[in-house]
């Protein structure tokens, strides 16, 4: 017998994304969307494109992309972001991959777009991200950000990379700026994690000279730059939030 796809997905306010990144896995067995309340039309348009759309409230990244899973039914899941592609390429070697089943999870290389600039240094290629497993062999981790597949069973790599259009314009580098570093704060502050002024200035450095000199950045030009300076600000409001947030429960404890 055949094995046959789910794709899951999570959504909010993707009308931008969402019909390209849906085309791209057309040929999928079923498609799930979990939407956290979008009001740009998003549901609307996956519902049109066949795809079974399911609303809920926001829980974090693990818990919403669990829920979709928990909606699937098929034999395999792929899990893919609404500013992602697969490519024609990439499809061959999904289902080269289910019908051979030599493995329980595939991790593909993901190739991320900044800005108009495909970027193939600063940390971000390859960025083998497990999103084929069976079924019943994966779950997303709780994190409220950065959450991964923890599989039971075997890996392999597949080679054609999944397409990634996370930051279009510099308004889309400033959202995500603050939404991951919010997101963070929250997750260190759940974990019982404190900070200080020093620690948010060293780390925030170290991320910058991690990103721009240790993992080539400096060889991705102008855009190596813009991303090395991300990484300083996203991890020094991360830490900065984390110490607010103490500070609100030490000022009104209990």
């Amino acid at each position: 017998m055949m094995s046959s796809l789910s794709v899951i997905l999570i959504t909010k306010n993707e009308a931008a994304n969402i019909r390209d990144c849906l085309q791209s896995v057309m040929w999928a067995d079923e498609i799930i969307v979990v939407d956290s309340g979008s009001t740009d039309g998003t549901p609307d348009i996956a519902k049109g494109m066949g795809a079974r759309v399911y609303a809920h409230d926001w829980p974090g990244f693990g818990p919403q992309k669990n829920r979709a899973l928990d909606y699937a039914s098929r034999d395999w899941v792929f899990s893919i972001d609404a500013d992602e592609r697969v490519t024609p390429a990439l499809r061959v070697e999904i289902e080269q991959a289910m019908k051979a089943e030599k493995s329980d999870g595939y991790y593909c290389p993901r190739l991320s777009q900044f800005c108009g600039t495909f970027i193939h240094h600063s940390g971000w290629y390859p960025d083998y991200v497990l999103r084929l497993f069976k079924r019943e062999r994966g779950r997303f981790s709780d994190s409220l950000v950065h959450e991964r597949v923890q599989l039971q069973g075997n890996s392999s790599k597949l080679k054609a990379p999944l397409l990634h259009y996370s930051y279009l314009t510099i308004g889309d580098v400033e959202r995500k700026i603050e939404h991951y570093s919010d997101a963070a704060a929250q997750q260190m502050f759940k974990a019982g994690k404190r900070t200080s002024r020093s620690r948010a200035l060293l780390s925030a450095g170290w991320a910058f000279i991690r990103t721009y000199c240790v993992r080539l950045g400096v060889l991705d030009g102008k855009a190596g730059v813009q991303i090395a300076l991300m990484n300083l600000r996203t991890t020094y409001l991360k830490y900065r939030k984390l110490a607010k947030l103490h500070a609100s429960i030490d000022r009104y404890p209990g």
